[in-house]
């Protein structure tokens, strides 16, 4: 199978989801802070740097005159100005020690501009919120060194993507959510397609042959799609194989068919010559075992091939009626009795004829084995129907025979005479039966006494479900 191109393998896939949430991320919380202070820093421009100038020339010229004035009311209103657009500017007077000399009040986004400016060198401007800041401006009055800073109240156009960047815990959870939906998008991504394999591969291994991943899964160009179509490709092989065995036996009892009808139309000859002895009685009982042996070997094979009737919506109680009719009359025969509580109005999607085979093995096999009673039962729960079938004889002792009793020829150790075991293909007729309606069969111990085997049979099937579908 040809490998996919560099950019649809998963690895890729990975890479880059994952290289993207963590890129968003970083551009969230550390990039857009950092656009903000590029954005809301601006060196001084000419007309701000000139009112600075002069307000500190009259600062400077009053101080010369009376270093005390800054403590006089008077020397307030040296620093409150109004710019070009009559707008109310407050200048505020720093000391060699950074100390805010006029003023008792300082706002928190001067503190951070006069820390910012310190590591710039240089005079600039900052708008924080709805004030524009700018400055330092130095100058020397009465011997000592001050700085005076401006600020104007003013709000310039702000990208909306700032909001975020003066909100961080808002910021962290937009990050979170938005990297969330893109790693939510990727395994979505990856998972719906194995989630499909998956089902594929357990209805496959339920025993559903046909089972195939869709095409839209197989349609991908890396390695799922590449896994999808190397599951098609062993289940249609496996699903050969099944088919071709299960062929080779029917074929097989077909030919045994032959020479065994020939021996049966000799031995008629002998006996209406008269050639009548012992031997010839055994080799006619013989004859007429292997007879009903490859008639059982046929039945498997056609119930597994589904070379049987269409499924039909039916009553169960009303499709297994002559099948209870004559296990009702055979155990009567042998002086047993058989319960029968089935409720007319269960009703199911089914296979008549494999069906009702499949329970009249069950029912002949549990009078067989049964001392006195064998009680049959159905009861419906939402998506299922449950029969169960229990006799009151000696059970399996091995747990291993309970699991094994519905392969083909398989016969438990208590029961290996052919006289009361058969050849072990009547439960396993009865197992392929329940397989083909996509239902489950078990056997385990009553506690007291005897064998309980419980079938599941589905109300809807995929068929049915898909012609609803299509009819909608």
């Amino acid at each position: 199978m040809p490998v996919s191109k560099l950019p649809n393998r998963i690895f890729i896939k990975l890479l880059l989801g994952f290289w993207l949430c963590s890129s968003l991320i970083i551009a969230i919380v550390g990039l857009l802070p950092l656009l903000q202070q590029n954005h809301d820093r601006a060196p001084l421009p000419p007309h701000l740097a000139k009112m600075l100038a002069k307000v500190a020339e009259r600062v400077s010229i009053r101080l010369e005159d009376d270093p005390q004035a800054i403590h006089h009311s008077r020397f307030k209103r040296l620093t409150h100005i109004r710019d070009r657009n009559d707008k109310p500017v407050r200048f505020y007077i720093v000391d060699h020690q950074g100390r805010v000399i006029n003023s008792h009040k300082v706002s928190r986004g001067l503190r951070h501009f006069m820390l910012m400016v310190d590591e710039a060198e240089r005079p600039m401007t900052h708008q924080f919120k709805s004030e524009l800041i700018f400055g330092p401006y130095e100058f020397n009055a009465a011997g000592e060194q001050y700085s005076i800073y401006g600020r104007l109240a003013d709000h310039h156009p702000r990208p909306w993507f700032f909001f975020f960047a003066e909100n961080k815990l808002l910021t962290l959870s937009l990050a979170i959510m938005l990297s969330g939906l893109l790693c939510g998008l990727l395994a979505w991504h990856l998972g719906k397609p194995l989630r499909t394999l998956r089902l594929s591969a357990d209805a496959l291994a339920a025993g559903d042959l046909t089972s195939r991943v869709d095409k839209a899964t197989t349609k991908r160009k890396d390695e799922i799609g590449q896994l999808a179509h190397a599951f098609n490709s062993m289940a249609d092989s496996i699903e050969n194989m099944v088919h071709s065995q299960q062929r080779l036996i029917s074929d097989i009892s077909h030919e045994l068919r032959t020479p065994l009808t020939r021996l049966q139309l000799a031995l008629a000859l002998a006996r209406k010559k008269g050639q009548q002895s012992a031997e010839t009685e055994r080799i006619g009982y013989e004859a007429e075992q292997l007879e009903l042996m490859i008639a059982e070997l046929l039945e498997l094979s056609k119930v597994k091939l589904n070379a049987h009737e269409s499924k039909l919506n039916l009553g169960l109680a009303e499709t297994l009626g002559q099948v209870l009719d004559d296990a009702e009359f055979e155990a009567e025969q042998q002086g047993k009795s058989l319960s029968i509580n089935i409720d007319e109005a269960i009703t199911l999607p089914l296979y008549p004829r494999p069906l009702s085979r499949a329970i009249e093995n069950l029912l002949r096999n549990a009078i067989r084995y049964a001392n006195t009673h064998v009680e049959i039962s159905a009861s419906e729960s939402i998506d299922s129907i449950t029969i169960e079938i229990i006799d009151d004889g000696p059970g399996i002792e091995n747990e291993q025979d309970l699991k094994a009793i519905f392969k083909p020829f398989y016969r438990p150790q208590s029961a290996r005479e052919r006289e009361s075991g058969g050849w072990g293909l009547g439960l396993a007729i009865a197992a392929a039966a329940v397989t083909a309606h996509k239902g489950s069969i078990v056997a385990t111990n009553v506690v007291s006494r005897g064998l309980n085997v419980t079938l599941v049979l589905p109300t809807m099937t995929e068929d049915l479900t898909q012609q609803n579908t299509s009819a909608e």
